[in-house]
C-alpha cells in the first residue's frame, strides 16, 4: 500500500479549490446564456447571430 505525502495532498486539495471559483463563475455563465436564450425572442436571436457573423467578417447574404 502506498502513501500520499501530506504536502501532495493539501496541495491537489488548494489546487481544486482555487479552480472552484472559475468552475463557479462558467456554470453561472452557461445559466445566464441558457436562460437570456431560452426567452429571447427569435428577431433577436437572428440579430445577434448576424451582427457576431458581420464583426467576424463572415458574409451572411
Amino acid at each position: 500500500m502506498t502513501t500520499i505525502p501530506a504536502s501532495s495532498a493539501l496541495s491537489a486539495a488548494s489546487g481544486r479549490a482555487a479552480a472552484l471559483p472559475a468552475i463557479l463563475a462558467a456554470l453561472m455563465l452557461g445559466i445566464v446564456v441558457l436562460y437570456g436564450a431560452g426567452f429571447a425572442g427569435a428577431d433577436v436571436l437572428h440579430n445577434a447571430a448576424h451582427d457576431t457573423r458581420h464583426a467576424l467578417g463572415y458574409p451572411c447574404h
